[in-house]
Parts: C-alpha cells; sequence; structure tokens
C-alpha cells in the first residue's frame, strides 16, 4: 500500500451542478432531477480543505473527459492524487459509471463506488435480485418494456399484457407503484405512480414511457412508513448511520421528498410509527447487507418501507447519495453535534485510507 505523500494532495471534485449543461434533446422535465447546487460542491470543498488537502473542481463527465484527453493516462497527466466523484451523468442505464472509468483509464483513484456497483444500483430491477440474494426483504415486482411492440399497443395485447396483465399474472394486487427502471429515487414519480387500479396502472405506464423511453418497474405499493439510512466505509469497516424516518404524503402514501410540492398548497404528510432501538438495528443491518452485497464503497444511502406487520422492505439504495447542506447527511451532522465540514471530512478520510493516501 502506497505511503502517504509527503505533501497535501490534490482531490479532484467530479459532480454534475445545476446550469453546467443545457438540458439534451428530447430530456424529461426532471431531467437533472440528481444534480447538485453550488452548496454541495463548496461543502465537499471545505471537507477537503479540513483534511489540510487541496480541492481541485473538475466539473462534470464532459469537463473530466477532456482533462483526461488533455493530461493523457495516469494521475501525474491530470495532476490529481485522488478524486471525489458524486457525477450522475445523463444517458444510458450505465450513466453513473461514466466518471469512474474515466478515472480508472487516468489512474486516479476515487472515493465512491466503482463503475460496476454504480450501474447495477441504478438498475432497481438487479439491485433487487441482488438485496433479495443477500436476505433482504424486497416487494414483489415486474418489469415492463419500456416501448410498447410493434402491432402491441395498449388495447391490442401487448403493452396490455406486460403492463396491466402482468400485474394479475405476478399476483401482486393493487395498489402498486410504476418507476423508471433506471433512473434515481426520485425521478418519474408524480403523485399518479401509486395505482389503484387497472386503469390508473394503465395511464402511468404511457405516462412514463413517453417520458422515459426505458423499461419500467412495477412494484406492490409498501404503505408503512419510510427510513432512510446511510452507510459509510466499505466492506467488514462499513457501518450504518443512525436511521432517519421521511415524512409520506398523506394522500397517495408516496415519500413527500419523492414528489414536487407547491408552495402555495403544500402537501399534508404523515410520519407514522415509532423507531424503536429493535427496528433501528433492523434497518441498519439490512442496509448494510446491501452496502455490501452490492460492494459499494464509502458512502451509500438505502430507502425501506415497513409492511403491515411492520418488517422492513428495501426499496433501493444510492451510492452517489446528495452531500448537499439540507440533504441527508447534513442532519446526520447536525444530530450529532458535529460541524459539516468535519463531519464530512470524517467520511472522505475513510476513503482515503480505504485507497492507502491517508
Amino acid at each position: 500500500m502506497p505511503a502517504r505523500p509527503p505533501r497535501p494532495l490534490r482531490v479532484g471534485l467530479v459532480y454534475d451542478r445545476f446550469g453546467d449543461a443545457p438540458a439534451p434533446p428530447d430530456a424529461p422535465p426532471d431531467w437533472d432531477a440528481e444534480y447538485e447546487p453550488e452548496a454541495t460542491v463548496a461543502a465537499l470543498e471545505d471537507a477537503v480543505r479540513h483534511l489540510g488537502h487541496e480541492p481541485v473542481r473538475v466539473g462534470n463527465v464532459p469537463a473530466l473527459l477532456a482533462a483526461v484527453c488533455r493530461g493523457g493516462a495516469g494521475r501525474g497527466g491530470l495532476g490529481l492524487d485522488a478524486a471525489v466523484n458524486i457525477a450522475e451523468s445523463y444517458g444510458s442505464r450505465n450513466r453513473e459509471a461514466h466518471a469512474p472509468v474515466l478515472l480508472e483509464l487516468a489512474g486516479v483513484p476515487a472515493l465512491g463506488s466503482d463503475a460496476l456497483a454504480l450501474s447495477v444500483s441504478l438498475d432497481k430491477h438487479l439491485t433487487k435480485t441482488v438485496a433479495a440474494a443477500a436476505g433482504v426483504a424486497t416487494p414483489p415486482g415486474i418489469v415492463v418494456p419500456g416501448r410498447t411492440p410493434p402491432g402491441g399497443g395498449v388495447e391490442q395485447g401487448g403493452a396490455e399484457s406486460m403492463g396491466v396483465l402482468g400485474v394479475a399474472d405476478a399476483d401482486l394486487g393493487f395498489p402498486v407503484i410504476v418507476k423508471p427502471r433506471y433512473e434515481g429515487t426520485a425521478k418519474g414519480i408524480a403523485p399518479t405512480s401509486r395505482c389503484a387500479d387497472r386503469p390508473a396502472l394503465r395511464a402511468e405506464v404511457a405516462r412514463q414511457r413517453a417520458l422515459y423511453g426505458q423499461d419500467l418497474v412495477v412494484e406492490a405499493f409498501v404503505d408503512g412508513p419510510e427510513f432512510t439510512v446511510g452507510v459509510v466505509g466499505t466492506g467488514d469497516d462499513a457501518e450504518a448511520l443512525p436511521v432517519l424516518q421521511r415524512a409520506t404524503e398523506r394522500a397517495t402514501g408516496i415519500g413527500l421528498h419523492a414528489l414536487d410540492e407547491d408552495p402555495a398548497r403544500p402537501f399534508a404528510y404523515d410520519l407514522d410509527g415509532a423507531l424503536t432501538p429493535d427496528l433501528e438495528a433492523a434497518l441498519q443491518r439490512d442496509a448494510l447487507a446491501v452496502h455490501r452485497a452490492l460492494e459499494c464503497h464509502d458512502f451509500s444511502r438505502a430507502d425501506f418501507r415497513l409492511d403491515r406487520a411492520g418488517r422492513p422492505v428495501f426499496i433501493e439504495t444510492n451510492p452517489l447519495p446528495t452531500f448537499a447542506p439540507d440533504g441527508t447527511f447534513a442532519i446526520l451532522a447536525e444530530l450529532a453535534g458535529e460541524p459539516y465540514p468535519a463531519f464530512l471530512a470524517a467520511l472522505l478520510a475513510r476513503g482515503l485510507r480505504r485507497l492507502g493516501l491517508a
């Protein structure tokens, strides 16, 4: 393992920031919903400086690609000793792998999960398969093709059988929730995404197909309280952070964080149930199991709902969680009574140790 350089490290920051790129042609209205505000980049800069290192803003994937082409292979060519990657990129289901692959080609050690873990975890169906194999409860569901087969319109059999009758075939029952298969937690989610009957499901499948042009996941809707669990570290070194409960919108039961709210007409919401020590331990255990099964590095955040028996059911995980000053990790820092730069610095330090740079 290489020794830590005697000089401060040059740590690149790879990220997607609101306003740095124009909307791609035919992009859905929430195409950049997972991108970050300037405050997130500034928070990471403060954390790197807190460790005594030099933050270097690289920017988004096109900027990283341009820097790699200018500098050539090898970390010396790019001028970085390490990088922190939170870039979502845009496009295919492999979009979150764009930045780590470029960093790997450039020989720059990166904090955060590698390309394989990010691609698998972005795919909701594959993630559930891995989680279930790790012994974590997941909701039953089916995959609906993203495009209507030729000659198979909604009323002609193709989309109807795959998008609506398939729910009955899979014994899902109603209500169900519809999500894009290859997007982050909240992209594509609207109040209409929870469907109570076939007409609603048919309309929601058509809406999301038109917007995203990709496979959809239809799952049994788990209507209990919602919780999120941050995880830091890697492998046996990983640990789950304190569990946070999320509010759910009263009419639909969808997590409030996933819905666009009109400030003039705020949603009514619920915070049902109680976070007991036993429940927190079960949620942390399952979040760690998913983090390790996907071989995530350094940080992730997993979301759960409780079923009617009060048991945790895994919904999704995000190895590229937001580090915004009003996000989950910032709330955890506040609850711990720790300044956010110091909290983030400790998280980054664990990653640098994994890379042999601290």
